[in-house]
């Protein structure tokens, strides 16, 4: 099946990418997408995940078509 991936501020820079489409095999989850699109490097504690922009687990389920994107632990600041 076919997903896209997307990787956000640090992230993006860490990964060396912004994205784009990924094959995966049936029965994928949110964290095979970042173990495919990734390779080796183990995600950062607290990164946030999305699927078809809904935040989710990484044990979620992934379909053909889904964007599933990946974002770094997002703080507030001062006004």
């Amino acid at each position: 099946m076919l997903v896209q991936v997307r990787f956000f501020a640090g992230l993006r820079e860490r990964v060396g990418s912004a994205g784009g489409e990924i094959s995966l095999p049936d029965g994928a989850t949110v964290a095979t997408v970042w173990a495919v699109a990734v390779g080796e490097e183990t995600f950062p504690d607290n990164t946030l995940a999305a699927r078809n922009m809904e935040y989710v687990g990484f044990d979620t389920p992934v379909s053909e078509g889904d964007e599933v994107a990946f974002f770094p632990p997002v703080t507030g600041g001062a006004w």
